[in-house]
């Protein structure tokens, strides 16, 4: 495995810079909790720049897959990665204002610190952790990783209308 890329952040955003690279889901320690196995690696882009304003940025793209495991039937599932997200470089006086104020900004982007030894690979598993379901599961009637919970994949075929009973009993009567 590669050495773990570290940058200085003001300066990457600043000179433009990018980096790309290519990690395992398994390289993630954070993100092991969330998942069903260690298959999937994900690939990633992050661009340096600037806003409107002149505020330093970084713009992040990850892409890939994972498994994760279903909340339904406790199997494991494919789960696609596609972030696309814009980071605003502040200091810890802003983000300390920014939280002061209930977090609310000019713009629709999320901030983190700045900071002249980030850690990339960290950045990148706090981004995956955000865009994870909460519980994620199985569609019903999805014919790839169908869910296998009990009754799970014949939930249409059991469904039985409470009042059938009392048709019945008009019937008879």
């Amino acid at each position: 495995m590669d050495a773990r890329p570290f940058i200085d952040s003001l300066d990457f955003a600043g000179n433009g810079r990018q980096i790309s690279g290519e990690v395992p889901v398994a390289g993630l320690p954070r993100l092991l909790d969330a998942l069903e196995d260690l298959q999937g690696t994900l690939q990633y882009t992050i661009c340096g720049g600037a806003d409107k304003q002149g505020n330093p940025l970084l713009d992040v793209g990850i892409t890939g897959s994972c498994r994760l495991r279903c909340q339904r039937c406790l199997g494991a599932m494919e789960h696609a990665v596609r972030i696309d997200t814009r980071l605003l470089l502040r200091d810890q006086a802003s983000l300390d204002a920014l939280d002061a104020a209930g977090g609310e900004d000019e713009e629709e982007f999320d901030s983190i610190l700045a900071n002249p030894h980030l850690d990339v690979l960290d950045m990148l598993e706090e981004e995956i952790l955000l865009s994870l379901p909460i519980a994620p599961k199985h569609e019903f009637g999805h014919e790839f990783g169908a869910c296998q919970a009990a009754g799970g994949g014949n939930m249409q075929k059991e469904e039985k209308n409470p009042f059938a009973v009392l048709a019945k009993l008009k019937q008879t009567s």
